[in-house]
């Protein structure tokens, strides 16, 4: 996933995701409180097997939506179906084919780190040998072994972050939802628990993980942002990037001062961006294919190119532009809506502002 040239980034192995099977898939879903949209016309189609990242601003609408997939909340409308079976009517079998791990702490206090861990464990039918084994095999891969007499009431934030997340996943269930998984814990164990979420994902568990840290969307296979709860784009990393800027980037350094207005309407290039006396940034279509066809188009402009290469763009730049991008078409239906007497919407929804998720839920 990652593109050649572009520093600062790792690679990691590609998982293959059969898109014909599908865990989850939202059509249309919205949900309402107090008459505000908390999340409207949310469409979602999640494969198996795959990770997919809910991700967007505090108050967005993403733990609204995790609580939809999980059952919690029934939506106010549209359609919804998870491992197969609709909202309102999942069997327990289904239920117990679910992790969760919910942004704020809900284990007991009073239990012990391995009582909890046992507890949970208990409620979803493990036997002892089993219960036995993967009780201790979680509480290690989320360092907590060590602490396993400790009441919960007696951890830290992180700490009792990760005792949840290892209650999540003691049962080893087909869908893990992990609503923000690395929030307040460091960035050791972030990586410790995106690891097993890979290492998961090889078995052929699907997870679906809300963040807030932007950067985290390249730990997916693909990506939904939401913003004022709507989903603003849905892909892998790469398409989002080419979403957000119109095709792949080159940066170009040239010999000695140049404009780019001497390259005019040359084939292939979508885009021109002067960012320095001798550098400007170039849209195409393919950054490989088209690296010769701008060299060539600048020499005969009158410039040699001392440098070439493709830009990477960070996840924070791609968010930024999608979701402003994004707000400004709504303010312009909204405009446009205003001044034909209609709400611009198309589903009823109010244009006032959502209540954020903490007061939703």
């Amino acid at each position: 996933m990652v593109a050649t040239g572009a520093a600062g980034t790792t690679s990691r192995r590609v998982q293959p995701i059969d898109s014909t099977k599908v865990a989850v898939r939202m059509v249309g879903v919205g949900k309402r409180y107090n008459g505000h949209d908390a999340v409207s016309g949310l469409d979602l189609e999640i494969p198996t097997g795959s990770v997919v990242g809910v991700i967007g601003p505090s108050g967005a609408g993403k733990t609204t939506t995790i609580r939809m997939i999980t059952g919690s909340l029934a939506p106010t409308r549209g359609t919804a179906e998870v491992l197969g079976e609709p909202l309102g009517r999942r069997s327990r079998r289904t239920r117990e084919r679910m992790g969760y791990l919910p942004q704020k702490f809900s284990l007991y206090p009073d239990l012990t780190v391995l009582e909890n861990v046992d507890f949970v464990a208990s409620l979803y039918g493990l036997l002892f040998a089993r219960r036995f084994r993967r009780r201790r095999q979680v509480l290690e891969l989320v360092d907590l072994w060590s602490v396993r007499g400790r009441r919960a009431s007696a951890l830290s934030g992180g700490m009792q972050r990760r005792l949840e997340l290892a209650a999540a996943l003691v049962h080893e269930p087909d869908l893990l939802v992990l609503d923000e998984p690395t929030a307040g814990i460091d960035p050791l164990l972030r990586r410790v628990v995106w690891d097993e979420v890979h290492r998961l994902k090889e078995r052929g568990v699907t997870s679906v993980v809300t963040t807030q840290y932007v950067t985290e969307a390249e730990e997916c296979d693909l990506v939904t942002l939401i913003s004022e709860g709507r989903r603003v784009a849905f892909g892998t990393p790469d398409e989002l990037r080419r979403m957000a800027f119109g095709g792949d980037l080159l940066e170009v350094t040239t010999e000695r001062v140049f404009d780019v207005a001497g390259l005019g309407d040359a084939a292939g290039i979508h885009g021109v961006q002067q960012t320095g006396p001798r550098d400007f940034r170039l849209v195409v279509e393919d950054a490989g294919a088209a690296t010769a066809d701008v060299v060539q188009a600048i020499t005969a402009a009158g410039a040699d190119v001392a440098a070439v290469r493709e830009s990477r763009p960070t996840f924070e730049e791609v968010f930024a532009t999608l979701v402003e991008r994004h707000r400004a078409q709504r303010a312009a239906a909204t405009a446009e809506a205003g001044d034909g007497g209609g709400d611009g919407d198309g589903d009823g929804g109010s244009t006032a502002a959502a209540p954020t998720e903490q007061e939703a839920a």
